[in-house]
């Protein structure tokens, strides 16, 4: 596992120095989510898998912009699945983006992942690790320094709902507009990474992508986004459950791309996730 790690602190290295000075065109090519990549995706993409290749114990990897796995070291003993730039399309407004990775074991499962990290680039670079616990790294002087333990209280202040909300449910609507009636604060750039980083590190709130009118099973992928996630949100004291409120850690994956509804949160929150959803009937 310490291999793995050391692999992804060298792909955060590399890659903060390529948003810095690389371009940020488009690379004239689709990924296997219809979505048009950027020069730094695909860069990105490059970067993770050559220095997760170095890693002896890693048997097999799966990357959001490939259609297929990639066969590494027979007798490795992980699987790692990765977002290699999480919220591309704000760099070129400057905004924080991010890499996401989850470590699993045999099977591409939620019930299999046993470690989780992501990366933050923003004014500073921070890493995000959770094997036992959530814990909070700082790029200083080209070496990660420890921070902090993650830990979410139980209630927090800031509301992070995803998906267009033209296609939301009503339940999904009540929920949000719940929240804000409570005096809860809206935190929603368009990346994942910063606005799960920002909740955990203010000490709670929600996070949404529900399933909608136009994309009933949502749009986060569980092996690269979800699982990740849920697995950082749980080590660091809150929860993470899909729309019928099943831990998203219990979920099966069927294909490597396959979607869910999800939900981040300390446990006051997520209590309202399930009691709106309770309604949708």
């Amino acid at each position: 596992m310490t291999e793995i790690i050391e692999a992804i602190k060298r792909s955060a290295l590399r890659i903060s120095k390529a948003i810095v000075e690389e371009e940020f065109g488009y690379e004239g090519s689709i990924n296997t989510c219809g979505e048009e990549q950027l020069k730094l995706d695909v860069l990105s993409d490059k970067i993770i898998e050559e220095e997760l290749f170095k890693a002896s114990s890693i048997k097999k990897i799966a990357s959001e912009e490939k259609s297929e796995e990639t066969q590494f070291h027979e007798d490795g003993k992980y699987l790692v699945a990765y977002d290699p730039l999480d919220g591309s399309s704000l760099v070129d407004v400057n905004l924080s983006v991010g890499s996401i990775f989850g470590i699993y074991e045999k099977t591409w499962s939620g019930k299999n992942l046993v470690a989780s990290a992501y990366i933050v680039y923003g004014p500073r670079v921070e890493l995000v690790v959770a094997t036992v616990k959530a814990e909070r790294f700082i790029l200083r002087n080209g070496e990660f320094e420890f921070m902090q333990e993650l830990q979410l209280e139980q209630k927090g202040k800031l509301n992070a709902p995803g998906a267009t909300q033209k296609y939301w449910y009503p339940h999904h609507k009540a929920l949000v507009e719940s929240l804000f009636q409570e005096g809860y604060r809206l935190r929603y750039s368009g990346g994942m990474v910063p606005d799960l980083h920002q909740i955990l590190v203010k000490g709670g709130g929600l996070f949404s992508y529900p399933g909608t009118e136009d994309k009933p099973q949502g749009k986060l992928r569980k092996l690269f986004e979800v699982f990740p996630f849920a697995n950082i949100y749980e080590k660091a004291g809150g929860e993470a459950i899909d729309a019928t409120g099943r831990r998203l850690l219990e979920l099966n994956c069927n294909s490597l791309h396959e979607t869910t509804p999800c939900f981040f949160g300390s446990h006051y929150e997520v209590a309202k996730v399930k009691e709106y959803y309770a309604k949708k009937a």
